[in-house]
């Protein structure tokens, strides 16, 4: 079996089932006929930038980074829709306004996404300051976070 198969394969269990814990896509895989070990699992999950997200019924399954950027929450991307003001980027910085007292939230979100180009991000009441190595990668956050809204 191959490694790319093998991914393959672990990208359609998580996408059919929730599965919470790496012995639980052993044990899955294993029905599928792989043999497995954790070692190689852990690889895998590594290689396919799998993350946990919390399920509605408050438990945590894995999920590929691009489910992510598409799963918001329904209430938490309505108030990242309802409240950011603007995005613009400044060299490798990109700022995010929001009316009232929202940037904490919003910036929430935004951490959430696990952006690869963001190396930090911080909020006051209004303004969130996304900080990026370079504007290329400024550029990219400012898109992905204007496909939010």
């Amino acid at each position: 079996m191959s490694r790319q198969t093998r991914q393959s394969a672990i990208l359609s269990i998580i996408a059919s089932q929730e599965i919470e814990t790496q012995d639980e896509l052993v044990t899955e895989l294993r029905r599928k006929g792989y043999e497995i070990t954790q070692a190689t699992i852990s690889r895998d999950i590594k290689e396919l930038g799998l993350i946990k997200t919390l399920t509605s019924d408050n438990k945590y399954k894995y999920v590929t980074k691009q489910f992510v950027d598409a799963g918001l929450s329904g209430k938490l991307l309505s108030v990242v829709r309802e409240t950011v003001i603007s995005v613009v980027t400044a060299e490798n910085l990109v700022v995010v306004k929001t009316v009232g007292d929202s940037a904490g939230v919003v910036a929430g979100a935004i951490e959430q996404l696990s952006i690869g180009e963001v190396l930090g991000i911080l909020a006051d009441k209004n303004t969130i300051l996304i900080v990026c190595e370079t504007s290329r990668d400024a550029m990219t956050v400012k898109e992905k976070v204007n496909r939010l809204l």
